[in-house]
């Protein structure tokens, strides 16, 4: 540790808790792994090369292993609950808008695969107009969404036959998310 009291494994550390509560810091490192995905989505907007999507898609995916990972073992941040989600959103958006500006999948396809992350967006943003700022845990629908949005980005990027099939098992899978995620807010 420097002078400074930077010591690699804190950004910033919040100034107070509630009551009793520990302090929870507002950047962790994770943090920054997560906001990796904003200029991959760029990156992946700008080049048509299919192996450097390939590299793009793959390098998306790893980070948002591994920044969750990071951020359990160490513990959230105050930036993290919401930079996460929405990094995630933003990465499948553009790279989804990529897709249909290529013909592959038509807006009704497109729509089907975002509608669980477009209106989880818009579910928080209403939370936070409300002065509730609200975040659900990751659940296996939720999951299961974002592999198969992987899968079909991959199925996109390389040609396959499977993209068609993949966009309507993610729409299918993401209408069980969504029903999943509604049942769990209206118990909080």
């Amino acid at each position: 540790m420097d002078g400074t009291g930077w010591n690699g494994t804190r950004l910033m550390q919040a100034t107070g808790g509630l009551g009793g509560e520990q302090a929870r810091p507002w950047v962790r490192p994770p943090d920054v792994l997560t906001a990796l995905r904003v200029p991959l989505a760029a990156a992946f907007l700008v080049t048509d090369r299919a192996n450097l999507r390939l590299a793009i898609l793959g390098i998306a995916a790893v980070t948002d292993v591994i920044d969750g990972m990071w951020a359990r073992r160490l513990g959230g941040s105050r930036v993290g609950v919401v930079l996460d989600p929405v990094c995630d959103k933003l990465f499948m958006a553009v790279a989804f808008w990529v897709v249909y500006r290529s013909g592959a999948l038509t807006g009704w396809e497109i729509g089907g695969i975002l509608v669980r992350d477009i209106l989880a967006a818009l579910a928080f943003l209403g939370t936070l107009v409300l002065g509730h700022p609200t975040t659900l845990p990751a659940r296996a629908g939720g999951k299961a969404v974002t592999v198969c949005q992987l899968l079909a980005l991959a199925a996109f990027v390389t040609g396959s036959d499977l993209l068609r099939p993949l966009a309507w098992a993610t729409a299918a899978i993401a209408v069980y998310a969504i029903a999943d995620y509604t049942r769990l807010a209206w118990r909080l």
